[in-house]
């Protein structure tokens, strides 16, 4: 077995031109195989079945080996018996029809409502950085916008009036969301103070300099803001993830939040639940914590 297994690895790298990296990974999990087979009497490859490999999957799974990595593995295996099959040392494939365990996916890291409220609630001071700061928080936060999204925003895509944002969101879809608030009133005190950089284009946030904020310096400046008023790290997603969460829990409307967020796929959205919603409530004004709280406090 140890052979034919040299055999391919030959072929990888003399005939496919592999990488040698990419060598070194598929020999490191078909030796795991070659070794499940000698410790258990598997005595060819062509004797290898499909729940010895399962088998393995499973041993391998609970030693601690991630989704990606046995994929990888079952990748490798399949690359083998390909090759097998083509030099008629085998009729079979013994990954036919198996994949990996499914990993666990990893919760985004949010902000809870309260620590949302005092990153937002801070004093401003006034002048041309902070009211852009301020303005940029309370739109990722307000809209749950990609960073992508708030750095190519444009005025014309702006609606204060009706409290609307219109962004070109992946695969070049727009959307359109709305804006609290508090989002919109540091918006206009932003944009007043705006024009005097000069901008260079309509670019709706830009630097002292008149030019469009990078992905770059948007994150600085999200950095920095959590240092001050949090003493953690902050970045545009979590503010993102922050909006998802927090709209969920109050709305229960998990279809509305994937709209919103742009989300082709509702999978994606139901990262931010564990419940199985059975019905659909309704509206950002009503929903999200920082309308919620505008709405209180006026009434």
């Amino acid at each position: 077995m140890e052979r034919q297994l040299d055999a391919y690895c030959a072929h990888l790298r003399n005939e496919r031109q592999v990488s040698p990296h990419t060598l070194q990974a598929y020999r490191r999990d078909l030796n795991k195989v070659l070794a499940y087979c000698e410790k258990h009497q598997v005595a060819s490859w062509k004797a290898l079945d499909i729940q010895n490999l399962r088998s393995l999957i499973a041993r391998l799974h609970q030693q601690g080996q991630s989704s990606r990595s046995l994929a990888r593995l079952l990748s490798a295996v399949r690359g083998l018996y390909h090759y097998l099959n083509r030099e008629g040392l085998c009729d079979h494939d013994p990954a036919t029809g198996l994949s990996p365990p499914k990993g666990e996916r990893r919760l985004p890291k949010t902000l809870d409502t309260d620590r949302a409220l005092q990153l937002l609630e801070g004093a401003v001071e006034d002048d041309f950085l902070a009211h852009r700061d301020q303005a940029i928080l309370e739109l990722f936060y307000s809209s749950g916008l990609r960073l992508s999204e708030l750095t190519s925003l444009n005025l014309d895509q702006l609606d204060l009036a009706d409290g609307l944002v219109q962004v070109l969101g992946k695969g070049s879809k727009t959307r359109v969301l709305p804006v609290g608030s508090k989002a919109r009133q540091a918006l206009q005190q932003w944009l007043a103070l705006r024009a005097l950089a000069n901008p260079v284009d309509d670019a709706v946030f830009i630097s002292q300099k008149g030019l469009r904020l990078g992905p770059r310096a948007i994150q600085v400046r999200v950095k920095a803001a959590g240092e001050r008023e949090l003493g953690q790290n902050l970045h545009p997603h979590m503010l993102r993830h922050s909006f998802a969460s927090h709209l969920l829990e109050s709305s229960q409307d998990l279809r509305a939040v994937q709209e919103l967020l742009g989300h082709s796929d509702i999978k994606t959205t139901q990262i931010y639940t564990h419940l199985d919603f059975q019905h659909l409530a309704t509206v950002y004004d009503s929903a999200h914590p920082r309308a919620k709280r505008i709405k209180d406090s006026d009434s």
